[in-house]
């Protein structure tokens, strides 16, 4: 006879595995819905024609709907040449526009003034100490016309600027202005990093300073790591980074010891991104060091040779190539540009051209015999056949230079500093814990840049990522992608890959630059070029996005910039920042805010806040398409 128990166990192995089998089914199920693409790239030249010419770079491409078209501009930094403007005409960008000429660093977009129109603020260089200048703001219109505003009274601070960035640091809607300096010896270690307050009345007011930092530490994000919707700022670029907290009223408390995990050092990049989707913003380092003055890189098998050195005097190796000599992309500023001696007579090399930008020489051994005994006193560098196949390169100079030569027969191995590891950490209700190894995000390389988007339309952010790359190899982008619980992996044959040697990887970003539901990607190189990539990922009837563009308050009261968007649909929750981006000197102005949704097909839940507390909720109900949520200029 069967026992009463047995019977019981029975039943409840039958109803576990009956429980298993629809739990499997359900997971199938949601599973199937769901189509994994892997996004590619290729370089749209078509639609982007850019300068050709190698060029220094500072910080990554500042991007906004200049003429409020609908559609993303591009403001591009070629530092110490001009400032220029890339119009998007429907998709297709115009050749770049000079704005403005000289030594321009950080940049910074936003209607300051609430006139309808867009102001960019650009941060002028200070010729190392001895020409001090001041911000320049100039106004666009939405015929494409720029007008030079005036200064105010009393004007911007001199300084050798760096950092400038439009935001709300007081909560009432209108922009103020964080306006940073490279330290100058004449103020003695006071502080230069100064906040102006929006008064109403168009014009910007000193408010308040954040202590003094030193060398480059100017590098700056704007965030909010505790939640309470006033802006935080993390300070980094020399030393450890800072966590600031805002207070309000455009003064902040050091909470540095409180917030983070440990000392953070050698950051390159910080980003803010909600990488898990639980309401709060993580945040994603990239560290990296500088080259070595001297520093050297050689291939072998391809027989390329590449220098880096700064400050001071210097001899490499005497290179074998034989009669003729090939150099590639070489560059140093000003005053050493053309500064360039040959052979024992050390008679100056004349260029044929503009000297700022990357210069391929070729140098027969018949015009360039012998080595002087005694360099330039001025500087510069020296260039001479010495005999026996072999050339030497040697000088004194005061600022950084690069170059690469093809032909190297043979070259001693440099002891290269090893790469750092780039660092996740997840926001715990304020505090962050270290998540990087957890998350497979663990990789020891020097890396320069890091953009956050959703690259897939997987409703996860994804993770793209600049090298700094060795000078004598084609440089490609690192991209992680957001695999939720699991994650990060990276994806491989991607595509995005900068080919010109002698260049150093920089800054990137993102955006949807043609409305066709798919992020894109522009890159610009130190002492290379600017690229655009197209996102050539299939469509797929169950892969679904929204762009929600985010215009002013209902009241008018307050702009666009700095606005949370929240993102509600089959029970996922997403959250981004407009003007949020990894640019370390300057801030974007893109409205257009890019939510993949992967397989939910809707309705979804669209909130908007803007940084003085209004919000505004929109149901949607039709996906893959753009809504607007806000009042218009």
């Amino acid at each position: 006879m069967i026992s009463l128990n047995y019977i019981r166990i029975t039943l409840f192995l039958i109803a576990c595995w009956m429980f298993f089998l629809s739990v499997g089914k359900h997971t199938f199920a949601e599973e199937s819905k769901q189509t994994i693409l892997r996004p590619s790239f290729v370089e749209a030249h078509a639609d982007f024609p850019r300068v050709e010419k190698n060029l220094r770079k500072w910080d990554a491409p500042v991007i906004a709907d200049l003429d409020q078209d609908g559609f993303l501009d591009l403001l591009l930094n070629e530092h110490g040449f001009s400032v220029s403007v890339c119009w998007n005409n429907q998709g297709r960008f115009a050749k770049p526009y000079d704005l403005i000429m000289g030594d321009m660093h950080g940049i910074s977009v936003g209607d300051f003034d609430r006139d309808g129109n867009l102001e960019i603020v650009i941060s002028r260089g200070g010729g190392s100490g001895s020409n001090a200048r001041n911000s320049k703001i100039l106004r666009v219109d939405r015929q494409r016309n720029f007008t030079d505003l005036p200064d105010f009274n009393p004007p911007l601070e001199l300084m050798r600027g760096r950092t400038v960035k439009f935001y709300d640091g007081d909560n009432d809607g209108d922009l103020d202005l964080l306006n940073f300096a490279f330290p100058d010896r004449e103020k003695k270690g006071k502080s230069e990093n100064y906040i102006y307050e929006n008064d109403g009345k168009d014009q910007l007011v000193l408010a308040s300073l954040l202590p003094p930092v030193k060398s480059d530490g100017q590098k700056t994000l704007i965030t909010d790591f505790n939640g309470d919707a006033i802006v935080d700022l993390l300070l980094y670029g020399h030393g450890s980074v800072k966590a600031y907290q805002g207070q309000g009223d455009l003064t902040y408390t050091d909470m540095t010891d409180a917030v983070f995990p440990y000392d953070i050092k050698d950051v390159t990049c910080i980003v803010e991104f909600d990488y898990d989707n639980d309401g709060d913003f993580d945040l994603f380092f990239t560290r990296g060091k500088g080259f070595e003055i001297g520093e050297t890189f050689f291939d072998k098998e391809r027989k390329i040779w590449g220098f880096f050195t700064s400050r001071g005097e210097f001899k490499f190796e005497d290179l074998e190539t034989g009669d003729v000599l090939n150099i590639e992309n070489f560059q140093s500023q000003w005053p050493y540009n053309d500064a360039y001696y040959i052979g024992e007579s050390a008679y100056i090399y004349e260029f044929p051209g503009e000297t700022h930008s990357g210069k391929d020489i070729r140098l027969v051994n018949s015009n360039a015999l012998g080595f002087p005994d005694k360099l330039n006193e001025d500087g510069g560098f020296h260039i001479g056949y010495i005999g026996n196949r072999k050339w030497r390169i040697a000088g004194n100079i005061r600022s950084p230079a690069t170059g690469v030569i093809r032909g190297v027969a043979a070259y001693s191995d440099y002891n290269h500093p090893k790469g750092l590891n780039d660092i996740l950490l997840e926001n715990k209700d304020g505090k962050f814990v270290d998540a990087t190894e957890k998350k497979n995000l663990y990789r020891e390389e020097h890396t320069t840049g890091v953009a956050v988007a959703d690259l897939d339309n997987n409703g996860l952010q994804d993770l793209l990522i600049a090298r700094r790359g060795n000078l004598i190899h084609e440089n490609e982008a690192l991209i992680y992608l957001n695999q939720g619980a699991a994650g990060f992996k990276q994806l491989k044959h991607h595509q995005i890959i900068s080919p010109e040697l002698g260049a150093i990887g920089l800054g990137l970003e993102t955006f949807a630059y043609n409305h066709d539901g798919k992020v894109d990607v522009v890159i610009g190189n130190e002492r290379g070029k600017w690229h655009l990539f197209k996102n050539t990922m299939p469509a797929a009837e169950n892969v679904n996005f929204i762009v929600v563009e985010v215009g002013n308050s209902a009241s008018g009261k307050a702009t666009a910039l700095g606005a949370l968007v929240e993102v509600n649909g089959c029970g996922t929750k997403q959250i981004k920042r407009v003007g949020s981006s990894g640019a370390a000197y300057s801030r974007s102005f893109n409205h257009f805010i890019h939510f993949g949704l992967g397989a939910c097909d809707g309705p979804v839940k669209v909130t908007v806040t803007w940084t003085n507390g209004e919000a505004l909720t929109h149901r949607i109900a039709s996906l893959n398409s753009k809504v607007f949520v806000g009042a218009k200029n």
